[in-house]
């Protein structure tokens, strides 16, 4: 019986060993090379154990309770961390992110129900504290070995010292690039607690770019001299991303829409140029590529966008509002009311409840983007040279999880969406492209941008392009599923019209003739947009 005693408190010690490692060498994003980072030794255990080597035995347990506990909070965070980057290529931020939250139970509850989302919630609660406890099991079990043994406890944590410090040294890598000797728990928690000083300081530094407007003093007249009694339509495109373009698998689907539409565009006057914008944001967080793009700003995270929200910066659509342009913004993924909105000085906000679609839903995308252009439309419609009209919509199909794709009708038949195909497969929540087959998700992916893009130049082919000038962009890359890792942030732009001169006044831009961008088109940041907009197309002159 002593024995079998022995065996398993040997057993359990080699488990805490064990558990405590994989946790310190746990990566915080999950593809098949970052798996590598296991084959390694970390450095974390060695110094803990030499702290409470030199530590009296009375604070050791406390010592020890508290770095398990430090790393099963490392680790809950490293999960995280991997979820936004499967997600939105990023990690997760400790100083921003907590305002994403009420959209996190938002779409948990509108994609799975509120009892399962409850379930899910609690779930996670349970894996965090289940963490928490083991780390702390497993650092105290291993403290009370190092003082139960306390000389070949030190002889032995001498040795992996030696060895970390040799592997070191020579830079030895089992699995490239990873090294063997691992350090990369301390590297997590020294740049989470710079990235937390950076969020802090930041404030400060955007307040003084939001002053800085080089179109505030300008009277707003003087902002779209050469627009005068055009409509403008903003169209953004939900991830439509450089990957849609430059992968030959998703391209193959994508490309002859822009091909063929830029040919039939041509044939009922339209023109268009086309390049690339850098998006600050990738898989997701599409209102920061909206708000930046709008507002000449560059919004990559929360706290810029709230400053913006609460600012009163001029954006492309307050300088239009200001000269006389109605405008009216168009967002059927807006399910509720949206204060944040006054930012952009709509007159109008139409969202999913005031659209007036009677039609079949399309999953998470309830209202297919073929109706939300037939809106923009008609609103156009309304707008004349006297009283033009500005519209702003994002088009919302080719979101995530890119399923099921709607079918696309003749841009007559629209009407309020009542006679519209009904979906067909199994509607799904945007967090299911984490759990499908890849190459399903990117096949889906370009089925839903070629029936948006397509429904796009449906629309235009029946709209006079005489007085209209259309932006249309990519709000930011699909997710990593999608694009694999450390694609880029950039995305397509395409600025069309029907009068030459328009055309003609961007002409120093470079960018590619039609709908499709060159592989080396010009590359902008997506804040220089508003400002280049206004002065080589509107005609302003900064101040």
């Amino acid at each position: 019986m002593a024995a079998g005693r022995g065996t398993r408190r040997v057993l359990g010690d080699l488990l805490a060993a064990v558990l405590l490692v994989a946790l310190l060498l746990l990566p915080d994003r999950l593809t098949r090379t970052d798996l590598g980072s296991f084959a390694a030794v970390p450095i974390e255990p060695v110094l803990g154990g030499v702290l409470l080597v030199v530590l009296p035995a009375g604070v050791r347990q406390p010592v020890a309770a508290a770095f398990g506990g430090l790393v099963g909070l490392l680790t809950a965070l490293k999960l995280v961390d991997v979820g936004f980057y499967a997600a939105l290529a990023r990690p997760f931020d400790l100083v921003l992110d907590w305002t994403l939250l009420p959209g996190v139970w938002v779409l948990l509850q509108g994609s799975l129900g509120g009892v399962t989302a409850v379930l899910v919630l609690a779930g996670l609660a349970v894996v965090v504290a289940t963490l928490l406890a083991a780390a702390v099991w497993a650092t105290l079990r291993l403290s009370r070995l190092l003082t139960a043994h306390h000389e070949p406890a030190v002889r032995v944590l001498a040795a992996i010292g030696a060895c970390w410090l040799a592997c070191a040294a020579v830079g030895v890598r089992a699995v490239p690039p990873y090294p063997v000797a691992s350090a990369s728990s301390t590297t997590k928690i020294i740049g989470e607690v710079r990235a937390v000083r950076e969020g802090l300081a930041d404030r400060e530094r955007f307040a003084a770019e939001l002053a800085a407007d080089r179109f505030s003093s300008v009277p707003a007249d003087d902002l779209v001299t050469g627009l005068r009694g055009t409509q403008v339509l903003v169209i953004f495109v939900e991830s439509y991303g450089r990957v849609a373009l430059a992968d030959p698998a998703i391209a193959a689907a994508v490309t002859p829409v822009l091909d063929e539409g830029t040919r039939r565009l041509a044939r009922t006057g339209w023109q268009a140029r086309s390049g690339y914008l850098t998006s600050p944001t990738a898989g997701g967080g599409s209102w920061l590529a909206h708000a930046t793009l709008l507002s000449g700003l560059w919004i990559d995270d929360q706290q810029r966008y709230r400053q913006l929200v609460a600012s009163d910066r001029r954006t492309l659509t307050g300088v239009f509002a200001e000269a006389g342009w109605r405008t009216v913004g168009i967002m059927p993924g807006n399910t509720s009311a949206w204060p944040d909105g006054a930012v952009y000085r709509y007159d109008e906000i139409r969202d999913s409840r005031s659209l007036g679609y009677a039609g079949p839903p399309y999953g998470w995308a309830r209202v297919p983007d073929q109706y939300t252009l037939a809106e923009a439309g008609r609103v156009l419609e309304t707008g004349s040279p006297a009283a033009p009209t500005m519209v702003v919509t994002p088009l919302i199909t080719s979101h995530a999880p890119w399923t099921p794709v709607p079918t696309l009708v003749d841009p007559a038949a629209v009407g309020d969406g009542s006679g519209l195909t009904p979906a067909t497969g199994t509607a799904e929540p945007p967090e299911a492209i984490l759990t499908r087959d890849p190459s399903r998700v990117r096949a889906d992916y370009g089925r839903s941008l070629a029936y948006t893009l397509s429904g796009v130049v449906a629309q235009l082919a029946r709209t006079p392009a005489d007085d209209l000038v259309v932006i249309m962009v990519g709000d930011h890359q699909p997710a990593p599923v999608v694009t694999g890792p450390d694609a880029g942030r950039d995305v397509p732009i395409t600025l069309l019209a029907g009068d030459p001169a328009v055309l003609e006044r961007v002409r120093t831009w470079g960018w590619t003739t039609g709908l499709r961008p060159k592989g080396d088109a010009p590359v902008w940041r997506m804040d220089a947009v508003r400002d280049r907009f206004l002065t080589d197309v509107a005609g302003a002159t900064p101040r």
